[in-house]
């Protein structure tokens, strides 16, 4: 059982022994029957195991931030009205309107990585399968939404983790820890996630010095930003792998961060 199933697994005992507890003079204990997944692989929760599987992951993330299955959950139980948001600003654009009517997902059976290699050089998808390449990733490495009720708004959070590493081919972002902080800042700022925000609380683990880089020119950059660019959750980035990215990103509204967290 994974560790965020056991989160859930000890609030719902937690739950249970208070519910039994206020009920001693009574021979049955009346529990309100869970619902039924709403798709594959759904969780529901109540709103006292939500709350529970949130304070717990949040924790665990902060203490290993390697744990992908914790940002998960936590990235879940804390999105609240988040999703409800970028699911009206994806419908509100046409690219956003065909990606929550087509669903697409992003995983090695639906890209073809070899013919991303053959594309010019500096195109959007020479430079994803090129940071592929050089951090030695995979697209598989995301996990599956379990805790968001309602199947759309799971598509959203399912979409915005298989389109994470896009963001880091965008900006060229390696995968330690001070780019990957100044990226969740990048989010935050872009797309609001509280997740986001909550996962700086890991600045703290780094040296001093980046540390003050992070804080003093990466966080206020990642702000300006994300701020300034077009929600990149409403681009349909499958579409575009033969644009050029110069183009992309002043399309998009972005610019490159400070030198010393990129790939060169």
């Amino acid at each position: 059982m994974s560790q965020a199933r056991s989160f859930v697994a000890l609030a719902a005992s937690s739950r249970s022994s208070s519910h039994a507890a206020t009920n001693r003079k009574s021979r049955s204990v009346h529990t309100i029957p869970r619902p039924k997944p709403a798709y594959p692989g759904h969780i529901p929760l109540t709103p006292f195991e939500n709350g529970f599987l949130a304070v717990g992951s949040a924790l665990m993330s902060l203490i290993d931030t390697r744990r992908a299955d914790m940002v998960a959950a936590c990235g879940e139980t804390t999105a609240g009205s988040t999703l409800v948001k970028l699911r009206d600003i994806m419908l509100e654009s046409p690219e956003g309107r065909r990606i929550l009517k087509e669903m697409p997902r992003i995983n090695s059976q639906t890209l073809d990585l070899e013919k991303l290699r053959s594309l010019p050089e500096n195109t959007f998808g020479r430079a994803y399968v090129g940071w592929l390449d050089t951090c030695k990733v995979t697209p598989d490495s995301r996990e599956p939404v379990h805790y968001i009720d309602d199947p759309e708004l799971a598509y959203v959070m399912q979409r915005y983790r298989e389109t994470h590493d896009f963001y880091h081919a965008l900006f060229g972002f390696k995968v330690s820890a001070l780019p990957e902080l100044a990226l969740k800042a990048f989010e935050f700022s872009n797309l609001g996630f509280p997740m986001t925000a909550l996962s700086l609380g890991a600045s703290i683990r780094l040296k001093p010095p980046q540390r003050a880089r992070l804080w003093g020119e990466f966080v206020p950059w990642a702000a300006r930003c994300g701020s300034h660019a077009r929600c990149l959750l409403t681009v349909y980035w499958e579409e575009r792998w033969g644009q050029d990215l110069d183009e992309m990103k002043k399309e998009l509204g972005v610019w490159n961060p400070p030198a010393g967290i990129t790939i060169p």
